[in-house]
């Protein structure tokens, strides 16, 4: 089963509104249509005297990628962030965007505005926009929207590789700071985004892109996934750097996967002086704090002295809690991070009936697995339900399982495949 899916690029050159908005036009969106919701902003929003963008081609250290030209007028230094809000719902009603492109261009706008706001310590309504409330900040917003809802991503899986953030400092309306913007830092962690400085001493990621990308991608993968390339758009930015060419990519593509995926994390770490007391209690607390699986692989470390790979893999939620817990309880100095797609096979539960001991039956459950094409793969009885039917029966544990499969075997044979994606029980 093949998957649509996009990876936004923006571990060289960062990522700003423009840039996106051009990198999505390169692949593929429609252009007329993109450029006129860009330009109906100026009818939502007051003291913008000119609006015209264009889109240019530009060859940039041997690539070419599109470029957007944003020529406007604006006689406001700053807006309140209501103001800006409520151009956007303005227009986005005028313009009768999708439910998908509607939420995300809002949501967007909100990112951003409630970045700021927590950074100057204001309300969202009260807050002073000064680069965030220009003009081209609300074009990024619709442009985005508008070409990303042509281009069907809404429906589709996008990721993003780390973001490049660039370093040294930066020059603003709030006077000098270092790189990241403060709101740009903000975005990236609460949205839990991983970036990374970059070799350019500039800004390379603005916070409208921070909120733009946070909003679009799900998630910020570590590097690509296995994939198939199909499609790749180049969008420039407004600088040029003699080092790098300064420019996002969007890879749209396929990936091969079964019916269930997620997102899952993967840390590890290195213990040698650890007791086998403490790795078992260390493996009972994970599971209980949220770990979806535990192992502890035995290895010869430095010096030749054993010791454990203790192996966690857990959900996006759960990762900062059982990092800490780890550190914690083993006294390791540090602990490795990995995220990855897992692959899931179709799963299932059902409960039957075994009968073990003359007329006495027992309930028991099972857990049935099936591959993407709906054929059954594995038939497993709940141990613990198992253990306690052989404590109570004095059955071996082997024997219990054993009726219980057979049993299921029958009810499968009068039954028959099951259809794939069903999650009804027998």
């Amino acid at each position: 089963m093949l998957k649509k899916i996009s990876v936004i690029d923006c571990q060289l050159a960062g990522v700003s509104g423009d840039m996106l908005a051009a990198a999505l036009l390169d692949l593929g969106a429609d252009e007329e249509k993109t450029i006129e919701a860009m330009e109906s902003v100026k009818n939502f929003i007051d003291e913008c005297e000119k609006l015209k963008i264009s889109v240019g081609e530009k060859l940039i250290h041997g690539v070419k990628a599109k470029k957007l030209f944003i020529d406007f007028i604006d006689k406001r230094k700053f807006r309140f962030g209501r103001e800006i809000l409520e151009a956007v719902k303005k227009c986005i009603s005028e313009l009768k965007f999708s439910r998908e492109a509607e939420a995300f261009a809002l949501s967007s706008i909100k990112t951003l505005i409630e970045a700021e706001a927590k950074i100057h310590g204001e309300k969202l309504e009260e807050v002073k926009l000064h680069e965030a409330g220009s003009v081209d900040t609300l074009v990024d917003v619709i442009g985005v929207a508008k070409a990303a809802e042509e281009l069907n991503l809404f429906k589709e899986t996008v990721y993003a590789t780390p973001i490049a953030v660039g370093k040294g400092l930066l020059k603003f309306s709030h006077g000098i700071f270092s790189t990241p913007a403060p709101a740009t830092l903000e975005i990236l962690k609460k949205r839990k985004f991983r970036f990374l400085g970059g070799v350019i001493d500039e800004e390379l990621t603005t916070p409208t892109g921070a909120a733009l990308l946070t909003n679009l991608a799900s998630a910020s993968l570590p590097s690509f996934p296995l994939m198939i390339p199909l499609n790749v758009g180049y969008g420039s930015g407004l600088k040029e750097f003699k080092e790098i060419p300064n420019v996002l990519r969007i890879i749209k593509g396929e990936i091969d996967e079964p019916p269930y995926t997620d997102l899952i994390y993967v840390l590890e770490t290195n213990l040698d002086d650890v007791s086998g007391e403490i790795i078992g209690y260390v493996i009972e607390k994970l599971m209980s704090e949220g770990a979806k699986d535990v192992s502890v692989i035995p290895i010869f470390t430095k010096k030749n002295r054993p010791g454990y790979i203790l192996k966690v893999i857990s959900d996006e939620a759960h990762v900062n809690k059982l990092i800490s817990l780890i550190m914690k309880e083993t006294g390791t100095l540090g602990v490795r991070v990995n995220s990855c797609i897992r692959h899931l096979a179709l799963r299932d539960k059902t409960v039957i009936k075994i009968k073990l001991n003359q007329n006495i039956e027992e309930p028991i459950s099972l857990k049935i697995s099936r591959n993407k094409e709906g054929e059954i793969i594995q038939v497993k009885p709940e141990y613990e339900e198992a253990k306690r039917i052989a404590v109570k029966t004095n059955k071996p544990l082997k024997e219990v399982y054993f009726k219980a499969v057979k049993e299921a075997e029958k009810i499968l044979g009068k039954f028959g495949r099951r259809k794939t994606g069903s999650q009804r029980s027998w």
